[in-house]
């Protein structure tokens, strides 16, 4: 049984992977792969943006307390200048206080311009390559589609495709029946003119038949232009010549009966 489930999973895994070949599109892939690179780009483009921020808050916050501490000193000096030791006192330990959390935001803001320029630098980076990799997309999404449609084009003159194949398929089946038809038609005419088969229609005619239709074709052919002679050189008719020579007829069938032959024993 495990063997069996091994082969099953095996199939199916291939016939998946077929499938999957057979209805991805590369177009489709290199578009989604650009799209996921173009978000990774906003990403780091927001990343640059909120270190930026970050930094010009803090410099903010510099300039906050380097007033402070400059108003501080000028505080201090007065109080010395009044004779009041105690008040510049004072005013100096707050500066000092002051300058301490100057000191560390310093440190951070420096840290916060490094991280901003390393992004900076990163997004310049994957920018580019997002560019090329568009120019690359477009140029290998032009090739293979123009490359499918010679692929479809071959495949109309070789006839190789699906509805190529069908509409060859149907000649050929055309051409066999009207083969087919053919010779059946030339066997029953043989088979007629050999008398093998009778024709029910009445129409076919055996030798006899036709001699005796030809003759009688050519007489009244013979009689025709007889007539038209007549009528041109203004001799007999029609008429007289069909009389004429139907009594000649007679007194040849006469002679013949008045002399019969009889054969030789």
């Amino acid at each position: 049984m495990s063997g069996v489930m091994k082969r099953m999973g095996m199939i199916f895994r291939a016939k998946a992977n077929k499938a999957l070949d057979r209805a991805e599109d590369p177009r489709e892939t290199l578009d989604y792969s650009y799209q996921k690179q173009l978000e990774l780009l906003q990403k780091v483009r927001r990343g640059v943006a909120d270190v930026a921020t970050s930094r010009k808050r803090l410099e903010l916050q510099l300039n906050t307390l380097q007033n402070n501490s400059s108003k501080l000193e000028d505080q201090g000096r007065k109080a010395l200048a009044l004779g009041r030791e105690d008040l510049a006192r004072e005013a100096l330990s707050r500066r000092a206080a002051l300058q301490q959390q100057v000191s560390d935001l310093e440190v951070q803001h420096q840290t916060l311009q490094g991280e901003e320029e390393k992004l900076t630098l990163a997004a310049q980076r994957l920018q580019a390559k997002v560019d090329a990799f568009r120019t690359k997309k477009e140029t290998i999404k032009a090739t293979y589609t123009a490359a499918q449609a010679q692929t479809r084009i071959a495949e109309s003159f070789s006839g190789i495709s699906e509805e190529m194949s069908d509409v060859g398929v149907a000649i050929q089946r055309a051409e066999d029946k009207t083969a087919q038809l053919q010779a059946r038609a030339g066997a029953i005419d043989e088979l007629l003119a050999s008398g093998a088969l009778d024709d029910q229609s009445g129409l076919a005619k055996d030798d006899i038949q036709a001699e005796l239709d030809r003759l009688s074709g050519g007489t009244d052919v013979e009689l025709e232009l007889q007539r038209m002679k007549a009528e041109l050189s203004g001799g007999p008719s029609q008429q007289a010549i069909e009389g004429g020579q139907g009594q000649q007829g007679s007194a040849q069938q006469g002679q013949n009966q008045s002399h019969p032959k009889f054969d030789k024993q």
